[in-house]
């Protein structure tokens, strides 16, 4: 078992290779990461094409979904934009939030950072910044962005929870997130969840859609609700480096199911805040004390 920075030096290690690999290499692969496969697939990705804001030199096809698309970004918000690449969800976000917005990419691989920054300077942005940094430890003030998004990426962060956590804070009240994510419906074979190269392609490394969905409502935040899914399939030829033909067999045909999912979430405005622990210390307190055969109440 490796430890969590173990597990993120890998992930840095891989995507610094990615940041200099070409886009075509990149969707021909499992988000990026993994062997090539020998049919040019698009594993995770969405198309970007007609999406307004998109720049082709900064989308290195490492995303599982178009978060922006869902984010419901409004002229002049603070957008954060996780794991942040080579900088095209910036660029989107920036498209939407326009010039009197601002857009903040954070990302730990410090190619991506230098990449994404040569990307805003051919644009002349000067609205969009790039931080490097871990996104379980944002290196941003609480209550800042309106919007946060990111793509493909919380699965490749070994404490999932902490970044959820981060994400809270960071958030201003009454703001929200809109995430694209891969998560689990049922365990990996041991022989994909145990490999780091397949952590870093973004599957190893993804959990349970209902524990995913639980941190998020654990950290306190309301509306929740999936936005888009969509299955993922992953080439044989892929799978062939981990498992023999039976065992791909046996993979395809049974109920584990990999998935693209789109998560929105709101933090509550401040009052609506104290009014949640309001109620919750008075249903605790009733609990405490109102037995069936006590007469408190």
């Amino acid at each position: 078992m490796k430890t969590e920075q173990e597990l993120k030096d890998i992930v840095k290690t891989r995507y610094a290779k990615i940041a200099e690999q070409g886009k075509i290499e990149n969707a021909s692969s499992c988000c990026g990461a993994t062997t090539s496969t020998n049919k040019v697939y698009n594993v995770m990705m969405d198309d970007y094409i007609d999406t307004d804001g998109y720049v082709d030199d900064a989308n290195l096809g490492l995303g599982c979904g178009l978060p922006t698309h869902f984010a419901k970004i409004k002229k002049g918000d603070t957008v954060i934009d996780l794991g942040s690449g080579a900088g095209n969800d910036c660029f989107v976000a920036r498209y939407e939030t326009g010039t009197e917005g601002k857009v903040i990419g954070i990302d730990f691989t410090p190619i991506m950072i230098k990449k994404a920054r040569i990307n805003a300077e051919k644009l002349g942005y000067n609205n969009v910044e790039f931080r490097e940094g871990d996104i379980d430890d944002m290196p941003v003030c609480d209550n800042i962005a309106d919007v946060i998004v990111s793509n493909c990426v919380l699965n490749l962060v070994p404490n999932k929870e902490k970044v959820i956590k981060e994400i809270y804070r960071v958030l201003k009240p009454g703001g929200h997130f809109s995430i694209s994510d891969i998560v689990l419906v049922g365990d990996l074979p041991n022989a994909l969840k145990e490999d780091a190269e397949m952590y870093a392609g973004c599957v190893a490394g993804a959990i349970q859609k209902t524990e995913y969905l639980k941190h998020i409502s654990e950290a306190g935040f309301s509306n929740v609700n999936i936005q888009k899914e969509k299955p993922i399939t992953i080439p044989d030829d892929i799978l062939g480096k981990y498992m023999n033909a039976d065992m791909i067999r046996d993979f395809n045909t049974s109920s584990v199911g990999i998935f693209s999912i789109t998560v929105y979430a709101e933090k509550l405005r401040d009052k609506e805040e104290k009014l949640k622990v309001s109620l919750s210390e008075i249903q605790q307190n009733t609990s405490s004390c109102c037995t069936p055969n006590s007469s408190c109440c």
